[in-house]
């Protein structure tokens, strides 16, 4: 069978309204005859089983027999051997493994992955050759290492791109994508993560060039984590460049992968040319609580000496959590004994949510109460068993009473959040025919008897008590077996090295109050290093200051009555797009008023910004050039024609841009031309020519 009857049989198993003949021509866009040929070749199979056939009536309508579905297994679908592959897909997925090769690679592994014969290969690489050269590569051949692509990073991925995009939006999947793996990080991370930066940036991508960018960040995680990075692109001070920056700087963090600036460059051209469409939604506070929850989950991870900044799922679970608990009034929360008990096993991490919910407490003025805080520990306790049980292999039954179906739900669940080597799913009543050397736990919906191995009840829904619950029994088990504990990236925790350190301590000293004043410094001094160690590790390069000063974001010529005007109207944009809240603003001018004009930075140029805390929602920064200067109140610098509203994110950055602008504008030559500039876009071709000049 060829890979189109395949599928057929696939789309036959499913549909449940009338087929005809003509539906599946023009899906497949072959010929009806094709489509009976492929159906008498479905019949043999069956015919030789001894089942019933499919037949076709007066019109072409298609009528399946009743037990077709029973039957599906006959035709092994999913299995190379069930069916031979068309010359143009084998020089397809031929053509992808060589060019996705990090090295060379021989005929007889591209034969043994299409499970054809050395010779087929051979008679097809003359054609696979041709292909891989229309894409602006060239296939070297060496006598004992096999086949290997020469040519430009950016010139492969766009090849992979090309190669896997055509059928993206159809439900039949073409035979590369089923059967070569090019891709990598986790699907539905990445959709939320482009997602999500579509709402903050105001960008919405179009159906067909969502599935296009999820593509081609999943070849971009896949070949940067291969080590094999794109050249050095060239800037053109692309208006997508801080679109593709926020993406690019989250796959690194949730995707544990190592990009560059030049994936940067690369993605915002791909976004320079994709579609977008029209978007009306009303702003909300969505936007908002993700950043707080981002900027929360960091102190916490500081402050327990953990790295949980990237996991995902606990960010989206808790920030889902806090946009809940903030649109309503207070919830009166059941009393679960469970939550009791992992709270007064986890003092120290209730204690942490405590400490740091003045992070939270910015955006609103209700104080959770005790019940609400413990369930935000909940979460943490969550994510803390994820990444503890993050390389553990136990083998794991999945069993619920309300069978198979809804058991593989939960199955999914828990495929996201632990490693386990998944070895059956059963119903409940099957467990007592399990065998207890074949697996080493049991995670069912309902408490079962007779069960021969260790098991743990947990909801269908899987709730954060529910990941706490399995990882207390994960953690009995091992310890039971003697299993290995998982261990941190780097070998040991800021956590751990100070439990190692304590006892230590505590034996250098006599008096417990000294050994306890050396233990709260030891304790910063630990921490501080491991967040800086997580902080470099993976880091994405700054933006320049072209990259913030696009023509969108430069007004010239604007009129001011006085430097508290000025401030404002620099930030009146950055206001309406999301990137601040009105408090900035009233920070801003309220620091002068009590401090002085500490933001003018040189002659004619003022930079005004506040604290992150108070009202930075996102790093950007606006222009405005104004049509009459005005007086901050420092004789030597006033009066400022140009003012530069700042709003940062962290204390790293912004610094690339920030550095730049200041030294830029004390060069009086280039203060020339930005005055001499007479359009948004003339300023900042303006500002481009100069930061590369000065790089």
């Amino acid at each position: 069978m060829n890979q189109r009857t395949i599928e057929m049989i696939q789309l036959l198993s499913k549909e449940r309204k009338e087929i005809v003949v003509s539906g599946f021509a023009e899906y497949f866009q072959v010929s009806q005859k094709t489509i009976r040929n492929d159906i008498k070749e479905i019949n043999q199979i069956l015919s030789d089983n001894e089942k019933e056939q499919i037949v076709i009536k007066s019109g072409g309508r298609i009528t399946l027999p009743k037990d077709f579905e029973d039957n599906i297994y006959l035709f092994t679908i999913g299995d190379y051997y069930s069916y031979k592959l068309s010359k143009a897909e084998r020089k397809k997925i031929a053509s992808v493994m060589i060019v996705n090769a990090p090295d060379y690679i021989t005929l007889a592994t591209i034969a043994e992955n299409l499970f054809v014969c050395r010779a087929t290969v051979i008679n097809d690489l003359k054609d696979i050759k041709a292909f891989i050269q229309n894409g602006n590569l060239t296939v070297e051949s060496h006598a004992n290492k096999g086949l290997r692509v020469d040519g430009l990073e950016s010139e492969k991925r766009k090849f992979l791109m090309s190669t896997l995009s055509p059928d993206l939006h159809k439900e039949h999947k073409n035979a590369v994508i089923k059967h070569v793996s090019v891709q990598s990080g986790d699907r539905i991370i990445v959709q939320k993560i482009l997602s999500e930066q579509e709402d903050r940036h105001k960008k919405y991508l179009d159906d067909a060039s969502f599935m296009e960018i999820i593509l081609y960040l999943r070849i971009m995680i896949n070949r940067n984590q291969m080590k094999e990075f794109l050249e050095p692109q060239k800037d053109m001070g692309s208006e997508y460049y801080m679109f593709a920056y926020d993406i690019v700087k989250n796959i690194s963090q949730y995707c544990d992968v190592v990009t560059t600036e030049n994936d940067i460059i690369y993605l915002s051209t791909i976004l320079e040319n994709a579609r977008y469409r029209k978007n009306d939604k009303p702003g909300n506070n969505s936007l908002k609580i993700q950043i707080i929850t981002r900027q929360y989950i960091a102190g916490i991870s500081a402050e327990i000496g953990i790295n949980l900044n990237g996991d995902y799922d606990f960010f989206e679970n808790l920030s889902n959590h806090l946009e809940s608990v903030f649109s309503a009034p207070p919830v009166d929360y059941p009393e679960i004994d469970i939550v009791d008990e992992i709270i007064e096993e986890n003092s120290n991490i209730l204690k942490a949510v405590m400490n740091q919910m003045p992070v939270i407490y910015q955006y609103t003025e209700r104080r959770l109460n005790d019940a609400e805080l413990k369930y935000i520990a909940i979460h943490v306790c969550a994510a803390l068993e994820r990444k503890k049980n993050k390389e553990i292999t136990l083998r794991v039954i999945v069993s619920c009473h309300a069978g198979i179906g809804t058991s593989r739900l939960l199955l999914e669940k828990l495929k996201r959040h632990f490693n386990f080597q998944i070895v059956d799913v059963i119903s409940a009543h099957e467990v007592i025919k399990i065998d207890p050397n074949s697996a080493d736990l049991v995670i069912s919906t309902v408490p079962l008897d007779n069960c021969p191995v260790e098991f743990v009840v947990v909801s269908v829904s899987f709730s954060d008590a529910d990941f706490v619950r399995v990882g207390s029994k994960i953690d009995a088990v091992r310890n039971s077996k003697n299993l290995p504990a998982a261990i941190e990236e780097n070998g040991i925790s800021a956590q751990g090295m100070i439990e190692v350190l304590k006892p230590l301590v505590y034996e250098s000293f006599d008096d417990t109050n000294d050994a306890n004043q050396f233990m709260k410094k030891m304790r910063c001094i630990v921490r501080d290093y491991f967040k800086q160690s997580i902080e470099n590790e993976g880091e994405i390069v700054a933006p320049y200051l072209h990259h913030l000063l696009t023509p969108s974001f430069i007004e010239l010529d604007v009129e001011c009555k006085d430097w508290r005007d000025a401030i404002r109207k620099s930030a009146d944009m950055l206001l309406q797009r999301g990137y601040i809240e009105q408090q900035y603003i009233d920070a801003m001018i309220h620091h002068l008023e009590e401090s002085g004009p500490y933001v003018v930075l040189s002659e004619g140029f003022a930079i005004p910004h506040a604290k992150i805390e108070e009202g930075s929602l996102k790093l950007g920064m606006y222009l405005i050039r104004l049509k009459n200067p005005v007086e901050f109140g420092i004789k030597e610098l006033d009066p400022v024609r140009y003012v530069c509203c700042l709003s940062v994110m962290d204390q790293k950055s912004y610094l690339k841009a920030f550095f730049n602008l200041v030294n830029l504008m004390k060069n009086n030559r280039f203060q020339e031309m930005l005055d001499q500039a007479k359009t948004p876009e003339e300023a900042a071709s303006i500002i481009i020519n100069y930061e590369y000049s000065i790089l």
